[in-house]
């Protein structure tokens, strides 16, 4: 069975590569900056540190005042999942750095966030 690593958990590894990147963090996530994100996803994919090399999904959560970009990940080396969160805050024109460049299945994902949501990914192909 998969271990789910809880937020705070995995909030540590993170801040242990990259000070100041996560917000905050609960059993269920880490919230983390949104300048931050882009590097917060190469860490977490790294083989040689959590390797975080499957991305599970990722889907976008209308809050009215903001959205929550939410990415499911998984480990299939150690066994693990995570989750973390970033808020994008602002109805025009909200934007966040895509990731396809470090999960191409990032692909078709954002591009369905953008059409649903309006959330444009920066840099995406």
């Amino acid at each position: 069975m998969t271990k789910i690593i809880s937020g705070d958990e995995i909030s540590k590894s993170i801040n242990n590569a990259l000070n100041d990147a996560v917000l905050y963090s609960d059993e269920t996530a880490a919230w983390v900056s949104l300048e931050k994100i882009h590097e917060v996803c190469e860490i977490l994919k790294n083989p040689d540190g959590l390797d975080y090399s499957f991305l599970t999904a990722i889907s976008a959560v209308d809050y009215i005042e903001y959205f929550e970009i939410v990415y499911h990940l998984s480990s299939l080396r150690n066994n693990q999942s995570c989750v973390i969160k970033v808020k994008c805050n602002g109805r025009e024109n909200p934007s966040i750095d895509s990731v396809t460049d470090i999960w191409q299945s990032a692909d078709l994902q954002e591009r369905e966030i953008w059409d649903l949501m309006g959330i444009e990914f920066k840099n995406h192909p």
